[in-house]
């Protein structure tokens, strides 16, 4: 019987994890994950991974910038791998938000995630996030003991206000209302953080708790959420070390996910954040190959 994939995931944790608080035999190919507190960019970094198997499972995973420009040259190298690999399933980061009439207009609204569910409607092939599901995520990052319902689910409003201001050029007003919408869907999808900073109202008096004198809190600003950087040093206080956590756990996931499709013979492209897959690729090759 195949274990669940939150047993799964628990499993790898304890192997590569050491502040998981799960008890599971050590997996050797999990010790390959790299970290982000350890992790170094190098000028011989590769971003990309291709790995065809003997049993014809194959993966084309690219690291992407988190672009919505569309004469950026990204978009033509996961175009050309898409038309050499002829995928039979597209895995993409973040969650499903859709696509758009055109190519150009998919690119220049949703990015690099987006232009894969287009190829991917275009092709009439099946796509799936890379994604934990929200709820496994927020038990694991719950289950640290380092932080806060509180303090989580703040991280997860602070951050996705951040990108609404930095990609999607949204005002105060536009955020604010995003965010209203969000807050009753989020305590849908998470149990475990329902009733906890339930409307907007309550988020600047929480973030003045944390942040106090640092403007209101749909300006946080984006370093506060980048995994490689100490919170101490951006002023993010624990925003940093919950990304670098969560990041963590994403990259095991991606790896399960990733790794399972192409043993079920699979031909998989892969789009994300480009950090991801220089970290996840040892694991991956020693998975597969």
């Amino acid at each position: 019987m195949k274990k669940p994939i939150l047993l799964l995931l628990a499993t790898a944790a304890a192997a590569i994890l050491p502040e998981a608080k799960v008890c599971a035999q050590e997996a050797p190919c999990h010790h390959k994950i790299l970290r982000y507190k350890t992790w170094q960019q190098t000028p011989a970094t590769a971003w990309n991974l291709s790995i065809d198997t003997p049993t014809g499972g194959k993966l084309r995973y690219l690291g992407a910038e988190h672009s919505t420009d569309t004469s950026h040259s990204q978009f033509q190298i996961i175009k050309e791998n898409w038309e050499a690999l002829h995928p039979t399933i597209a895995f993409f980061e973040g969650p499903d938000r859709g696509i758009a009439a055109t190519e150009q207009e998919t690119i220049s609204q949703l990015g690099e995630s987006g232009y894969v569910r287009y190829l991917a409607k275009a092709s009439g092939i099946k796509t799936r996030s890379l994604e934990p599901g929200p709820q496994e995520e927020v038990d694991y990052l719950l289950s640290l003991e380092k932080f806060t319902p509180e303090q989580v689910k703040l991280f997860f409003i602070l951050r996705e206000a951040s990108r609404l201001r930095e990609r999607k050029g949204m005002n105060e007003e536009e955020i604010k209302e995003a965010i209203a919408q969000l807050l009753p869907k989020a305590d849908q999808l998470i149990p475990a953080l329902a009733g906890v900073l339930p409307d907007t109202a309550s988020l600047q008096p929480a973030f003045e708790k944390y942040w106090a004198r640092q403007g209101e809190w749909w300006q946080a600003p984006a370093h506060w959420f980048d995994p490689l950087k100490d919170g101490k040093e951006t002023g993010g206080n624990f925003t940093n070390e919950i990304n670098t956590h969560s990041s963590d756990f994403r990259n095991l996931h991606m790896y399960r996910i990733l790794t399972e499709a192409v043993q079920q013979g699979e031909r998989v492209l892969a789009v994300v954040g480009r950090n991801h897959v220089p970290m996840q690729a040892e694991a991956i090759r020693c998975e597969l190959e």
